[in-house]
């Protein structure tokens, strides 16, 4: 005890403490579930959960010439390689629960045909090269090489932070010597709960394809080899941006700020518009989507009681930019009630089956200073047989979807011309916003 804080007063924060736990029903258990046991959880059916939750967050980010999926039939003879390729407790990175059992990448794989296993590292530190050598031997004979490198909680997570985006000790090396001994097509599968830069393995040709898995669960080895082998068609999305890894050099550690100032280069997809490895919503398919926009160019004239005042904002005038006469409104000053639809059609033009997420984005009107780029308003998973569509309908409020957050931290909503933008697609959809008293 430093003396900092007197006995009685903890004491007293820790009787409310259990009060509010003890009403809450803290220390009553869960009688609804009490009498379940491992054989009530680890069901087929709840297994089976698991595979499709792995498969439908893994991330196409790389596919060179439709080198994916592999067909078992032509292969003889896989070369599986990797700190990861035998993972099993590693798959379920941070806060996870008792497995019901593990599939690893090795199970999965040895399913489909013969594999060639070699860790290449002991262990994702990879801070020796021992093992390299075998793995070059393996992937020198093999028809196709699948290398799994990555992440664990041993160097990354809740108070463990990493100190670049680079693969951990000599797993880089691992690559690059298989790339140049491997005679058949090499696939890259991370693992990892953050942002690795592999742009060597991005621009070399010789990696045929790049998949992210995340942490994937217990079954995520099964769900990566279905994938691989196209039993189940990608459809997921980045959920963060790849940064190169001298993005880390450009932010202080005594700053948080998100929007970019002088050279500080901004954080997060909404602001920072430098190169990446991968951006934010990235993830390709073995398939081709086309969206077709039915909603029509939209406007709003908001009707405001006359003790709502009007709020300035700051403009790019060099731009050419016409400063509205009403600039902005308190979203907090008024009740907004109103909304917009969104109809789209996502048509499947290629010969898979597939699943597509169809992210929805606004972006703010053009000229004001300090606003974010775009945001993500919404997204939808959908699943569009080959030759088939589906209409995918959105509904959005007006002031949460186009409002955007000033210096001060309060949110405005601009008046004049927003844009609706449907994943990478060009086409933009504008609602014209403008307020009456």
């Amino acid at each position: 005890m430093q003396g900092k804080a007197r006995e009685e007063d903890v004491d007293t924060s820790l009787r409310n403490l259990y009060i509010v736990l003890t009403q809450v029903g803290f220390f009553d258990g869960i009688p609804s579930y009490e009498s379940l046991d491992k054989k009530d959880l680890c069901t087929k059916e709840h297994i089976e959960l698991a595979a499709d939750a792995a498969r439908q967050g893994i991330v196409l980010l790389k596919n060179i010439n439709e080198t994916l999926p592999l067909d078992p039939a032509k292969l003889k003879n896989l070369a599986l390689i990797g700190p990861h390729a035998n993972a099993t407790i590693e798959m379920l990175g941070n806060y996870a629960g008792v497995p019901c059992q593990y599939s690893s990448p090795l199970d999965g794989f040895s399913a489909y045909g013969k594999v060639t296993y070699e860790m290449g590292c002991n262990n994702v530190t990879c801070d020796n090269k021992t093992f390299i050598m075998p793995a070059v031997e393996a992937s020198k004979n093999a028809d196709a090489t699948i290398l799994l490198v990555g992440l664990d909680k041993t160097v990354e997570g809740e108070g463990l932070d990493r100190n670049d985006l680079l693969l951990p000790g000599y797993q880089t090396e691992l690559i690059l010597q298989v790339i140049v001994a491997s005679k058949g097509p090499i696939i890259l599968v991370i693992m990892s709960g953050s942002a690795v830069d592999i742009s060597f393995s991005k621009t070399d040709d010789r990696v045929k394809a790049i998949l992210w898995a995340g942490y994937p669960g217990e079954e995520g080895g099964r769900a990566i080899a279905d994938v691989v082998y196209g039993k189940y068609n990608p459809g997921g999305r980045l959920p963060l941006t790849w940064h190169q890894n001298d993005y880390l050099s450009m932010l202080p550690m005594t700053s948080m700020s998100l929007r970019p100032v002088n050279n500080y280069p901004g954080r997060t997809y909404k602001f920072f518009n430098g190169s990446v490895v991968y951006p934010f919503g990235h993830g390709l398919s073995y398939t081709k989507f086309n969206y077709t926009l039915r909603s029509s160019n939209m406007s709003f004239n908001i009707k405001l009681g006359e003790d709502i005042p009007y709020r300035d904002m700051e403009y790019y005038m060099a731009n050419n930019t016409e400063k509205p006469p009403c600039p902005a409104i308190l979203i907090a000053d008024f009740s907004c009630k109103d909304h917009f639809e969104l109809d789209i059609e996502v048509k499947n033009i290629g010969a898979k089956h597939g699943n597509e997420v169809v992210l929805v984005y606004s972006k703010p009107p053009t000229g004001i200073v300090g606003t974010h780029a775009k945001q993500v308003i919404g997204f939808k998973r959908v699943f569009v047989p080959a030759g088939g569509s589906q209409n995918v309908k959105f509904e959005f409020n007006v002031c949460k979807s186009l409002g955007i957050v000033g210096y001060n931290a309060y949110k405005l909503l601009p008046s004049g011309e927003h844009k609706i933008i449907i994943g990478d697609s060009p086409t933009s959809l504008p609602i014209d916003i403008s307020f009456q008293k």
